[in-house]
């Protein structure tokens, strides 16, 4: 039994409180207590949607990049972009650069895509490049 519930019976006991006060506490606790974690959100295909994009880099010279950007970010900033003031955006159309595409573009679907996305590359150098999500 958990402390609240017993703090409540003691507080019947002792005539603090009334039986109706009592009830209504005890369902009070009994909601809060059912409250569970937010469940991992799923995909159209029944399972977890992907959390991270990673990009891993290992290079022959010694460097070592290891990414991890959380999808919640990629939303925003695809989202966000539909924000851009429309001189912004055609500057950076000028400079060969278009987010106008990004407006209109659903980002369930596109975080349903990244799913299968897994890119691995190894150079004749031995650099290795691993892009996926997990």
């Amino acid at each position: 039994m958990s402390d609240s519930r017993m703090k409540i019976l003691e507080m019947l006991s002792e005539g603090k409180i009334t039986a109706d006060e009592a009830s209504s506490l005890l369902e009070k606790v009994s909601a809060s207590e059912n409250v569970t974690e937010p469940q991992a959100e799923e995909s159209a295909t029944g399972h977890a949607a992907p959390r991270y994009l990673r990009v891993v880099v290992d290079s022959a010279d010694g460097d070592k990049v290891n990414v991890k950007v959380p999808m919640s970010l990629i939303k925003t900033g695809i989202k966000l972009s539909a924000l851009m003031p429309a001189n912004a955006a055609e500057v950076m159309k000028d400079q060969g650069i278009d987010l106008s595409m990004l407006r209109d573009l659903p980002t369930d679907e596109l975080i349903e895509a990244l799913r299968e996305l897994e890119v691995n590359v190894d150079s004749a150098d031995g650099d290795t490049v691993k892009v996926f999500t997990e």
